[in-house]
């Protein structure tokens, strides 16, 4: 038995944002049932790195996140698709959706409708802005969040300005924020019995993660400033320079900057009046990180890094890309899964990250293709095989 095990989502999601969410409570056990338009379907089947998967319909965008779910083909825009729809919500427990916050209720299938059919449904919402406020009908992508959130701001060094982060943060962090709440629904209306809406914002989502930058501003009036790779909290805390590449170094406590000037024979910089105190090193961090950069360019990155971590000093290397996708520490923690189509042959994919002691979520299922399972579904909700026929003919559904 899984987590979610019992637990119908009815996945209406594109892109990201939303099919991530969905992924997830799948990933948990949730029986999560993706609504596509006939023609075409999920956006993401056409995005990604291999021309020929696109063209397949199972872009490499769409694998990363759409495993373990059914797919079924409807027309929401016709009178039959919304009664599939419809029909598929009195079996369900949460609708999950990512629109532009009119669109469900300009279909007829908005939360106010859906809960007439089921009382006590769980309607999850995803947009950029959220239901209310000025910016409530722009579209919005992991972009213009980035940038209408001020990330882009606090992120990059002050020669290069404003810069995006490298992985879609905003999507998948709303994403995350929409499990969040859509497990504390679940778990509220399994004392209550009451479900209810939950409108989620990409940008109320990111600005919390920022956290401790926020605080500083809301609270101590401290604008943030662009430091690259430097950590504004402490000094040495950030990227420092190695004989072959970059390495983390977060001397954070008083006792492990001690440490480390012992350890790189610079005993005298902790008398040194310029780095004695934690907010005089933060602010001689270009004069220090120089003198450190100096000394550790004697020693590999990898070389360093078992060395200061035996001593307490928190460190490790930045590794490339590829590097960090495979190292021994990802494969022991068993996060990729490899899975298998028979004529698509094998993929790897992200499995669940947290680790639960008494249930196992193996094996996953291969991500569907477009309608994949629009017979078996219809099927289910009395459906014959005249009016699937007919249906399909007509476009209604895939």
């Amino acid at each position: 038995m899984d987590i979610l095990t019992g637990i119908t989502v009815l996945d209406v999601t594109n892109v990201l944002a939303g099919p991530f969410a969905g992924y997830l409570l799948s990933l948990l056990g949730a029986e999560t049932i993706k609504i596509e338009h006939p023609k075409g379907g999920d956006l993401a089947r056409k995005l990604g790195a291999s021309p020929d998967m696109n063209r397949r319909a199972m872009g490499t965008s769409f694998l990363a996140q759409n495993a373990n779910k059914k797919s079924i083909g409807i027309d929401l825009k016709s009178p039959e698709g919304k009664e599939i729809f419809k029909r598929l919500v009195k079996k369900a427990d949460v609708v999950l959706e990512n629109f532009r916050p009119d669109v469900m209720d300009k279909l007829g299938l908005g939360y106010h409708v859906l809960k007439e059919i089921r009382e006590d449904i769980i309607y999850c919402g995803i947009s950029g802005f959220g239901r209310g406020g000025p910016l409530a009908k722009n579209p919005a992508y992991d972009q213009i969040i980035q940038g209408k959130s001020g990330l882009m701001d606090i992120t990059g060094t002050p020669e290069s300005g404003p810069l995006r982060v490298g992985a879609p943060i905003t999507d998948t962090v709303g994403g995350l924020t929409a499990v969040m709440a859509i497990l504390g629904a679940l778990f509220f209306r399994s004392r209550t019995g009451k479900g209810q809406m939950i409108d989620v914002a990409l940008l109320d989502a990111i600005i919390p993660m920022m956290g401790w930058i926020l605080s500083n501003y809301l609270i101590a009036g401290q604008k943030p400033v662009r430091m690259g790779n430097e950590n504004f909290t402490a000094a040495p805390s950030g990227a420092f320079e190695a004989k072959d590449g970059l390495l983390n170094i977060s001397a954070n406590k008083d006792e492990q900057w001690q440490e480390l000037c012992r350890i790189l024979g610079l005993e005298e910089l902790i008398t040194d009046p310029r780095f004695a105190e934690r907010d005089t090193r933060k602010k001689n961090r270009s004069v220090l990180s120089r003198i450190l950069n100096e000394r550790l360019r004697e020693k590999t990155a990898e070389e360093w890094e078992e060395i200061l971590n035996a001593h307490g000093i928190p460190s490790g290397t930045v590794n490339s890309f590829e590097k960090a996708v495979h190292q021994p520490q990802v494969r022991h923690r068993r996060l990729l899964k490899e899975i298998s189509d028979e004529e698509l042959g094998g993929i790897t994919v992200c499995g669940l990250a947290p680790k639960f002691s008494a249930v196992s979520h193996e094996p996953m299922r291969f991500p569907p293709r477009l309608g994949e399972h629009t017979d078996e579904i219809m099927r289910g909700l009395g459906y014959g095989e005249e009016t699937i026929e007919d249906y399909r003919r007509r476009g209604v559904i895939a």
